[in-house]
Formats: structure tokens, C-alpha cells, sequence
């Protein structure tokens, strides 16, 4: 890894920070796409088929859907076949000359290719060895595959959605589980960089999404039994009321939360409540509202329905009370708010024509790094350039797309 503070400063916080990136489908690359956009040099082995989830979602070309645009834009594509031996050798090559390595392959199937982290640690000492896996490597489930809407059951999510909506179990309708453990695996990357700059050596870490996902809903959930013994049953009522939705108004709906005694105080106060409702002990404090949480959010269901929408946000931001609109997907990419930020960018890719898509949403001394990313790339758009980089010449390149342990399936663009 090097970095020089001027660029560092300009180009990201993670530039000069190498990643070589066997992830694929949704948890790994969401996390590769966040090293990408702070900066890190991220380079994205893809088996010669490519990653599954370019096939998946609304495209104009085969191969480059919706979800893999949005979480591959700022890396490089090369296409290896692993199971041959320039394959592997090429990769073993690759991970010499890069700072981490992440994987979401289950870690045996990783051993069995000459790719567990001994094998990669023989190669280079340094190396962040990071293993996107389902379920910590010691325990019975170590060898179970693991997806998102396995992890969301496992992990009581469906059984929260019953508790709450009186209806039939369900997921939440977002790659959460993907999402939220891809997020630990940039912390977790970060964090063994910054260990390596202060031991000089590099370690394999282990983010395993099951673990990741229990301490996440328990966090909320574990209500009473969290103490040993039990004092209560599992949940935390607030957010398993019925009645924790938005509001309807008069003419729409609003997302309203008056949390603390401040909030309700003015609220009442404003609505003509200050001697009827804000005089009623369940009002009284954040335990009696908590204690009586249905009956408080029932009545202000019924209070906001008295008006329009218009009128409750001019009334709640006037006394400060929190509230926000009910946006569609529509309406969230045109919120005055990312407009006014620029947050949303609107590229020219090379392929696919216009795409518009959200910058990071992290801010350095002011300023949003990772704005002038290499745009999504076609399958094995780089593998050419990727395997010059390491040494290989024209020759022994071609000799590999010719028997099958690489190829250059994408045109290529300038990068």
C-alpha cells in the first residue's frame, strides 16, 4: 500500500490501498463498491459466466442489470477460470501484489481451489485476508450456504414482521441482511488496514452474516431476555405496535415521531391538547408513553387525521417536532434534499448510455470523494490490462484466452 497525503486528500481516504475482490451477487460487492468509492484500487475476479447477479433486474445489455451497476461502478473486471492452473496461478499473483483480500466463496470451497488464507498467506504475509462467510467458521452451520432471505429467517425477522403486522410471516423486502454485513465487512476491512500499519502484518478476518444478524435484530428485540435469568418476553414494543406506521391525513399520509417529553409537550401544546391529553398520566413521561405505546400512537392517528398533509408539516416544523414525507422510489430520487446536494449523478456510460446513481454519501473535510469512478464494467473488460500489471506478457495472455483460464468478453474503454 502507498499513499502520498495529496492524493490520499483528493482521491479518498482508502487511495493506494489495493483490493482484490472474489465477491460476488450482493453482500461482497456492496461492501467492494463502498472500498472502491473512498478510493481503493479494487480489482474484480469474475468466473468466465460473471457474476450471477448481472443477469438479474432491468437491463439494456445482456449482463448488465440493475444491481450490478449499481454495486461494481469504480472497479475493474477480469475474467479468470480459477479451476485451471493459469487461472489460479494468476490470481495467486494478483493477491501478492494486493493490500486485502475478500472473498464471500464459502472458505472449504476456497481451500479446495488454492485459495484459503494460508495459500494466500504464503504468498504475501501482509495480506488482509477477509471472509464474507454465512455462520462463524467453528460452529455446526459452518458449511451451510447462506442468502439473505435464510438469514433474515434465521435470524427472527419474518417472526418480527408477524408479531408485527398480525398477518403472516414475511421478509423485508430489501437485501438486508447482504447489505447490513457488507457494511461490517468495510469496517472490519478498514480496521485490519489500520492493525497492519501498526503491527506490519497482515490477518485473516471472518465477517459471517448469521452472527452479524443476530446481534443486530437482538440489539432491538432481546426485550426481556436479555437478562439471565428472563425478566420478560423477547421485543421491543414500540416498534412492534400496529399502530408504528405512517400517519394518515387528511388527504395523504406523513411520518410523524414526537419521541421525547419535549416533542409531545409542544405537540399537544399546539393542537389544543395541553389541558386533555397532555394531562393524562400515559403522557405523562417516555416510560408511561412507552408503557402505552398503542393507546398513544392510536390517538395521534386519530388526531392527524383531522388535516392535510401540507398543514401538519408546516405546523410540526414550526415547533420542531420530527417529520418526514411517505416518498416513493420516484419521489426519493427527486427529494429537494438530494437535489440541492447534487447527490445523485447522472453518468455516461460507455455501454449502457445515461444511468443515474447515488454518490457516497460520506463527506471528507467537505467533500464527496469517489466522483469521477470507472463506470461498471462489461465481463472481463480489464483482464488484458489486469494481467499485464502482474507481469504476464501479450503472449502468455493470449495463451490463456485461447485455452479458456481468461478472456476479454467486454469492449474495451478507456480507463
Amino acid at each position: 500500500m502507498s499513499t502520498d497525503n495529496k492524493d490520499t486528500h483528493s482521491k479518498g481516504p482508502l487511495h493506494g490501498v489495493k483490493v482484490l475482490d472474489l465477491t460476488s451477487v450482493v453482500m461482497g460487492p456492496f461492501a467492494t463498491q463502498i472500498l472502491a468509492s473512498l478510493g481503493a484500487n479494487v480489482v474484480k475476479i469474475e468466473p468466465p459466466e460473471g457474476d450471477n447477479i448481472r443477469h438479474v433486474g432491468p437491463m439494456r445489455s445482456h449482463g448488465m442489470g440493475h444491481l450490478f451497476l449499481h454495486a461494481n461502478h469504480g472497479k475493474r473486471s477480469v475474467v479468470l477460470d480459477m479451476k485451471k492452473p493459469e487461472g489460479l496461478e494468476a490470481a495467486l499473483k494478483l493477491a501478492e501484489a494486493s493490500d486485502v483480500f475478500i472473498s464471500n466463496i464459502r472458505p472449504k470451497a476456497l481451500e479446495r481451489l488454492g485459495l484459503g488464507y494460508e495459500a494466500v498467506r504464503q504468498r504475501n504475509q501482509r495480506i488482509v485476508y477477509v471472509s464474507c462467510c454465512g455462520f462463524d467458521q467453528s460452529g455446526p452451520y459452518a458449511s451451510k450456504p447462506a442468502y439473505d432471505d435464510l438469514i433474515q429467517g434465521a435470524t427472527g425477522i419474518p417472526w418480527i414482521m408477524e408479531c408485527h403486522n398480525g398477518r403472516e410471516a414475511s421478509y423485508v423486502p430489501l437485501t438486508l441482511a447482504d447489505r447490513i454485513t457488507g457494511l461490517h465487512a468495510v469496517y472490519a476491512t478498514t480496521a485490519a488496514l489500520f492493525s497492519r500499519e501498526v503491527t506490519g502484518v497482515g490477518q485473516s478476518v471472518e465477517v459471517p452474516m448469521f452472527e452479524v444478524m443476530t446481534q443486530f435484530v437482538l440489539a432491538d428485540h432481546s426485550g426481556g431476555m436479555a437478562y439471565s435469568p428472563p425478566i420478560g418476553p423477547p421485543g421491543y414494543d414500540r416498534l412492534l405496535t400496529a399502530h408504528r406506521r405512517p400517519y394518515q391525513t387528511s388527504d395523504g399520509s406523513l411520518c410523524v415521531l414526537a419521541y421525547n417529553d419535549k416533542h409531545w409537550h409542544d405537540l399537544l401544546a399546539a393542537i389544543g391538547e395541553a389541558d386533555g391529553l397532555a394531562k393524562d398520566p400515559r403522557f405523562k413521561s417516555q416510560q408511561s408513553r412507552a408503557e402505552n405505546i398503542d393507546f398513544v400512537y392510536q390517538q395521534l392517528a386519530t388526531i392527524l387525521r383531522r388535516d392535510t398533509t401540507w398543514a401538519w408539516r408546516k405546523l410540526l416544523d414550526s415547533i420542531d417536532v420530527p417529520n418526514m414525507p411517505v416518498n416513493s422510489i420516484e419521489a426519493l430520487l427527486s427529494d429537494p434534499h438530494h437535489l440541492a446536494t447534487g447527490y445523485f449523478e447522472t453518468i455516461d456510460h460507455p455501454v449502457e448510455g445515461g444511468l443515474k446513481l447515488p454518490k457516497s454519501p460520506t463527506r471528507w473535510d467537505g467533500k464527496r470523494v469517489g466522483e469521477c469512478q470507472l463506470p461498471a464494467p462489461m465481463l472481463g473488460q480489464h483482464s488484458r490490462e489486469v494481467l499485464q500489471e502482474i507481469g504476464l506478457l501479450d503472449g502468455e495472455i493470449d495463451a490463456m484466452f485461447a485455452n479458456g483460464s481468461s478472456a476479454q468478453c467486454g469492449p474495451v474503454m478507456n480507463s
